[in-house]
């Protein structure tokens, strides 16, 4: 279906929730660049992590700096920034993938021993200086005085507080490269990210990515999964990576499957009657998936190539493109996604609920997020 800009007759509002999962990003940067160029929807916020946390910044210094427009202009140029390094002597792709996670048992063998290395010694044993690749992409790509000043959209990045294992949200007026890079920050890669004294690992462990700040601090009732870490796979891993690829799309969900718990709790006390006179209101839920049947597999997210990226781009356009044509006439109105039948394991469930949250007065714009 081809995507063309739909004339603005009933603008809609939404929030963005973004997923980290390495390469798998291009996915979500089509799907951004397919949503931004229909009027008709307005971002009221996003929640990002990892990957989610970049594609989010680079939205917001566009939108800053030209509008949707800019803003799509500014996805490409971080997108391609990610690949023309990769192409470079100085930084070369094995780096960004090992920074992404991204190494595959297929490739070469300094690969292997660096994917061995990591599980066995500490990142301040072998990286000593703390190196990393993408701070210094992150710092040139994206300009963060804009995306620290662009107030129209609310911001929030997920990171892990090491020491108390709770996420901590960090808000668009405070982010800087290192709070992009805490919420990227895979322990056995690379030493922990410390802002004003604290620790800080990789965001999905924790929230990725966090949906709590778009209920509560939100006007939109509608929040937006940009889903590319599957919550279920049809075949059984057996080799060793296969194995660990799997635990990790695991692990990285599971904070995200307790909080689509808890607004389904809420939603049912809601439907019960049970929580009328409270301040309780709705909230929406959809997912934007692979509709293309790319599979995010080990295979496609070593690939850092312009043909690899360029592939997952077109499927994220691709599907929310279909997601829009769908289910456009259900943002503000209905969920298009049955959370009850996603627990229940019929996660393609689309007769739609209605889906709450309590709501809370947002905090001083001064005041940083806090652990949870």
């Amino acid at each position: 279906m081809a995507g063309r800009a739909a004339k603005p007759s009933a603008v809609k509002r939404i929030n963005l929730a973004l997923q980290g999962g390495g390469s798998f990003g291009a996915f979500t940067w089509g799907a951004l660049d397919r949503l931004l160029e229909d009027e008709r929807i307005e971002i009221a916020a996003i929640s990002g992590t990892s990957a989610g946390a970049m594609n989010a910044v680079a939205l917001t210094e566009g939108m800053m700096s030209g509008g949707r427009e800019g803003a799509r202009a500014c996805l490409r140029r971080f997108w391609t920034g990610i690949a023309d390094a990769s192409r470079s002597p100085f930084i070369g792709a094995t780096a960004l993938q090992n920074f992404l996670g991204t190494w595959g048992l297929d490739m070469a063998p300094i690969t292997h021993w660096l994917d061995m290395m990591t599980r066995a010694v500490s990142p301040y044993d072998f990286n000593p200086l703390n190196w990393n690749p993408l701070r210094d992409l992150i710092d040139d790509l994206v300009d963060f005085d804009k995306v620290q000043k662009y107030e129209p959209i609310k911001l929030f990045v997920s990171a892990t507080n090491v020491h108390t294992g709770r996420v901590r949200v960090f808000q668009r007026h405070e982010l800087t490269p290192d709070h992009v890079m805490a919420s990227a920050c895979l322990p056995y890669l690379f030493q922990a990210v410390v802002i004003e004294g604290v620790p800080y690992w990789d965001g999905g462990y924790m929230g990725n990515p966090s949906l709590w700040p778009l209920f509560e601090f939100s006007d939109s009732d509608d929040t937006v999964l940009i889903q590319i870490n599957p919550l279920e796979r049809n075949t059984t891993p057996r080799s060793a990576r296969e194995i660990m690829d799997r635990v990790n799309e695991i692990t990285f969900n599971a904070s995200l499957l307790r909080e689509l718990r808890a607004v389904d709790f809420v939603n049912r006390l809601r439907d019960d009657g049970r929580l009328d006179g409270t301040d309780y209101r709705r909230v929406l839920m959809h997912i934007i998936e692979d509709k293309d049947r790319i599979e995010f597999d080990l295979a496609s997210k070593m690939r850092l190539t312009d043909q690899s990226l360029g592939l997952l781009f077109k499927g994220g356009r691709n599907s929310a493109d279909e997601w829009l044509a769908e289910n456009f006439d259900c943002i503000g109105q209905s969920s298009t996604i049955n959370l009850r039948k996603l627990f229940l394991g019929e996660a393609d469930g689309l007769d739609g609920e209605r889906i709450t949250h309590k709501t809370h007065k947002p905090p001083p714009s001064k005041a940083s997020g806090a652990d949870r």
